[in-house]
C-alpha cells in the first residue's frame, strides 16, 4: 500500500453498523457529552421526517444542527430578558405610538432596531405621570434584550441605594464595572425622588462611565429645568443633563394619560353592542 493510500485509509471516518436502539442510545449519550439538548430531543423526530422527505445525510445533519442553533438563540433571548429585571412585561407591539405626537412611526421603528444602542446614544423620555414613558422604556429594553444585547432596568432610587451599599462595603468599583458592561441601562424615575449629595455623585459616576460609549435610556416626569431639585447641586444637575442629552433621542410623551386612554379603549372594545 502506497503512503498516499495508507494516509487516505487513516483519514477515512470509521462507520459502525449500529442497530436503531443502539444508535439512539449513542446519540443521546453523545448529545449529553457535547451539550446538545435540542439534538438529543429532536434527532429521532427529524430522522423520521428526513426519511419521509428522502433527505440526504448532509441535509438531515443540517436540520438537526439548525434546530439546536435556533433553540439556543431562543433560550438566549429569554435569558437576556430575565437578566434585565424588568418589573413587568411590556412590548412594542402593544404600545400605541399614535397617542404621542412627538413619536413618529419612523422614529419608533428606528429605536426598535437598537442601532442607537450600538452607537452609544442616549434616549430621554420626558412627560407627565401615566403618559407611557415606562411602557416605552421597558418595551424598547425588551426588544434590545431579545436582539441579544445585555440590558438592565432599574429605578434611579434603587440604583443609588445599590451604589451606596457597594461604597459602604468597598465594592463600588466592582458594581460600577458591572454596570459599565451593560449594553443598555434603562433608568426609570429620574427626578422622581430627591437625591442627597452622595447619592447624586454616585449616579453621576455611572452616567459618566457610560458617556458616548454605552447607552442609557431614561424616563422622567420632570423637565430638565427641575432636575436641580433632584441633584441639589445645580452644576451637577447641568452636567447630568449635558451627558444625557448629547447626541440623544429626546421624546416628550406629553401630558395626556396613556393609561387612561388604554383603559378606555379596552373597555370600549369589550363593551356589549
Amino acid at each position: 500500500m502506497s503512503t498516499a493510500t495508507a494516509a487516505a485509509a487513516r483519514a477515512r471516518p470509521a462507520v459502525t453498523a449500529l442497530s436503531d436502539p443502539a444508535a439512539s442510545a449513542a446519540v443521546t449519550a453523545a448529545c449529553r457529552t457535547l451539550g446538545l439538548p435540542t439534538v438529543r430531543e429532536q434527532a429521532g423526530e427529524l430522522a423520521a421526517a428526513a426519511a419521509r422527505e428522502r433527505l440526504t445525510h448532509t441535509a438531515y445533519l443540517a436540520e438537526v444542527l439548525v434546530a439546536e442553533c435556533d433553540d439556543r438563540d431562543a433560550r438566549r433571548r429569554v435569558r437576556r430578558v430575565q437578566e434585565a429585571k424588568f418589573p413587568r412585561a411590556k412590548r412594542l407591539e402593544d404600545f400605541d405610538a399614535t397617542a404621542i405626537a412627538d413619536l413618529p412611526a419612523a422614529t419608533l421603528a428606528h429605536l426598535a432596531t437598537g442601532a442607537w444602542i450600538d452607537a452609544g446614544e442616549p434616549l430621554v423620555l420626558l412627560g407627565d405621570s401615566g403618559t407611557g414613558k415606562t411602557h416605552l422604556l421597558i418595551a424598547l429594553g425588551t426588544a434590545a434584550a431579545e436582539q441579544g444585547r445585555r440590558v438592565r432596568y432599574v429605578t434611579t432610587a434603587a440604583l443609588v441605594n445599590e451604589l451606596a451599599e457597594a461604597a459602604d462595603t468597598h465594592q463600588l468599583s466592582r458594581v460600577v464595572g458591572r454596570y459599565a458592561r451593560i449594553d443598555l441601562l434603562c433608568l426609570d424615575e429620574v427626578g422622581y425622588v430627591h437625591l442627597d449629595p452622595r447619592g447624586a455623585e454616585l449616579l453621576f459616576q455611572i452616567i459618566t462611565e457610560r458617556e458616548e460609549r454605552a447607552s442609557i435610556a431614561c424616563a422622567s416626569n420632570a423637565p430638565f429645568s427641575e432636575w436641580g431639585a433632584t441633584f441639589t447641586d445645580p452644576r451637577l444637575a447641568a452636567a447630568v443633563v449635558d451627558r444625557l442629552t448629547f447626541n440623544a433621542h429626546l421624546i416628550n410623551t406629553g401630558t395626556s394619560s396613556y393609561r387612561l386612554r388604554a383603559t378606555r379603549a379596552q373597555k370600549g372594545a369589550t363593551a356589549p353592542s
